[in-house]
C-alpha cells in the first residue's frame, strides 16, 4: 500500500510535460517496466546505445545533446547512467546544468545497492557481473564482441584474473538462469546467482518526479 501511495504521489508531481529519463540502452527494458507503473505521459524515456560502453568518449556528448534539448524545451529531466568510464566528466556536466543522475558508478551497484555490492566484492575478488541484459546478449557482447569465438585462446587473457560469474537478475526467469550458467561455463568460471530486482531505479524515478514538482512550484 505504501508503495502504491508513493507512486501516486510521484505521478501527481510530474508537472506539465512529465519527466524525461535520458538513459543507457542496456536499462531500457527495466525502465519501461517502471514507466508502466505511472499514468501515460508522466515518465518518458529516451535511450542512447548500450554499445557506447565500449566507447565511453561518446557518452557525455550524447547525454549532453539529449539533456540540452530537454532543458531548452523547459522539460524536467534526469539521467539514468553510471559514470561508465567517463572519468567524472558526466557528473561535471550534470552538476553544471543542475540535472540529477542516479547515484552509483555502474549499474551493478545500482541493482544490488552499495552495501550488498561492497560485500560481494569483499567476499570474492575477481567477480564478473551479468545482468539480464548481458545474459540476453552474452553471445554478441562477449563471445563475438570480444573475439572469443574466433580466438578462444583470448579467454584466459581476458578472464584469467576472474574467479566467478555473478548473475544479478532483475527478473525471476528460468531461461535466463540457464543462459547465465552456460555463460559461466563458456568463461570457465564458477557461477552464482542473486535475484536483485530493480534495485535503486524505482526510487530514483520517484525522487526525480518529486524534484520536478518542487521545481515547478518554486517561487520565481
Amino acid at each position: 500500500m505504501a508503495r502504491q501511495e508513493s507512486v501516486a504521489d510521484a505521478a501527481g508531481s510530474a508537472g506539465q510535460g512529465g519527466l524525461l529519463l535520458v538513459a543507457c540502452g542496456a536499462l531500457a527494458r527495466e525502465l519501461v517496466d517502471i514507466q508502466r507503473q505511472f499514468p501515460d505521459g508522466v515518465v518518458e524515456i529516451t535511450c542512447l546505445p548500450a554499445s557506447w560502453h565500449n566507447h565511453p568518449e561518446r557518452i557525455v556528448p550524447g547525454v549532453r545533446r539529449k539533456v540540452d534539448a530537454a532543458l531548452r524545451d523547459q522539460r524536467s529531466v534526469a539521467v539514468v547512467y553510471g559514470d561508465c568510464g567517463t572519468g567524472g566528466e558526466l557528473d561535471a556536466y550534470l552538476d553544471q546544468v543542475g540535472v540529477p543522475r542516479i547515484p552509483g558508478p555502474h549499474c551493478y551497484e545500482m541493482f544490488l545497492g552499495k552495501p550488498v555490492f561492497d560485500d560481494e566484492m569483499e567476499h570474492t575478488l575477481g567477480t564478473f557481473f551479468l545482468t539480464d541484459y548481458m545474459v540476453r546478449h552474452f553471445e554478441r557482447i562477449v563471445m563475438q564482441g570480444m573475439g572469443l569465438r574466433k580466438h578462444p585462446q583470448l579467454r584466459d587473457m581476458y578472464f584469467g584474473h576472474y574467479t566467478r560469474v555473478l548473475y544479478i537478475a532483475q527478473t525471476d526467469d528460468s531461461a535466463l538462469r540457464v543462459k547465465a550458467e552456460r555463460a559461466a561455463q563458456e568463461l570457465g568460471l564458477a557461477y552464482e546467482y542473486r535475484l536483485a530486482g530493480y534495485g535503486a531505479f524505482p526510487g530514483f524515478v520517484e525522487q526525480a518526479l518529486a524534484g520536478a514538482r518542487n521545481s515547478s512550484i518554486a517561487p520565481t
